[in-house]
């Protein structure tokens, strides 16, 4: 059968290999199942997403020998349509605000000693989930900067049956979305977070395959259950294996991992040596 799949990074800086090895692998996906491959850009961080970045990773992908289907959807052009999902989520009264920076929450679990525990550490434990009404709209005329998380509990308690996905690596999934805990969907500034757009986006832009690395699988969680309530078409997916550095560490923008830009225009690299490092080829 035929998938669309999406490659659909952040223009906030330029590709790795990483980020080569998960856009090889969803075009070999698409390509050999006759279907498409779609290139999306997840560029609501306006403080770091720029044209520069967004230009290379057309540059890289196109030197890789890639093509996608046009036009490219662009997140930043679509933060009305992120806000009206959020609308329906906060008329099932299944949003509050949280104001919580990270340092708070680290000292809250601090102090409380027990904070919920999950696959990837601790959970958001839930401080602001009990503020009273006064004591939110305080905090918000005061301008204290808040998020919009989603009430897991009140979620969970929608579901009329247990919530199931595909997965093509792992095979068949039963959701628990509460190991994940309150997920941030959007934020004061900016209507939407990964989790919302990317599982509106997969939908609206009828992606049938999902791939992406490993350490997404637990968002998966998260976004079979926002596909729920969001009456949402379900995708498979395929969570693949990361590339790693020699210091065995994922490749990431954060620790400054070796460009595909300096690899080409530096190293004098090929695609082919590109495919060579990271073991896909077309």
């Amino acid at each position: 059968m035929a998938v669309i799949t999406r490659f659909a990074p952040s223009p906030t800086g330029y590709l790795h290999l990483g980020h080569a090895y998960s856009a090889l692998f969803a075009y070999k996906a698409a390509k050999e199942s006759g279907g498409q491959f779609i290139l999306r850009m997840e560029d609501v961080d306006s403080d770091r997403c720029t044209p520069d970045f967004e230009n290379g990773i057309y540059e890289d992908l196109s030197w890789l020998g890639l093509s996608w289907e046009e036009p490219v959807r662009k997140q930043s052009e679509h933060l009305d349509d992120y806000k009206a999902a959020l609308s329906k989520l906060a008329e099932q009264d299944l949003l509050y605000p949280c104001f919580c920076s990270r340092k708070d929450i680290r000292e809250e679990i601090k102090r409380s000693g027990a904070a919920p525990h999950g696959p990837e550490g601790h959970i958001y434990p839930g401080t602001c989930k009990m503020l009273t009404e006064e004591q939110r709209e305080e905090k918000i005329i005061a301008g204290i900067p808040y998020a919009f998380r989603l009430d897991m509990d009140k979620a969970l308690t929608l579901l009329k049956t247990p919530l199931y996905w595909n997965d093509r690596g792992k095979g068949p999934q039963k959701a628990t979305p509460e190991i994940v805990g309150d997920a941030v969907l959007a934020r004061k500034e900016v209507s939407t977070s990964y989790h919302l757009s990317v599982t509106l986006d997969d939908n609206w832009q009828g992606i049938t395959l999902v791939t992406r690395g490993e350490d997404l699988f637990y968002a998966t969680h998260v976004h079979r259950l926002l596909q729920e309530l969001l009456g949402l078409k379900v995708p498979d997916y395929h969570h693949h294996k990361l590339i790693l550095d020699k210091n065995g560490e994922r490749f990431a923008k954060r620790n400054q991992s070796v460009t595909l830009k300096h690899l080409r225009e530096v190293e004098q690299k090929t695609p082919q040596d590109i495919m060579d490092m990271v073991g896909i080829y077309l």
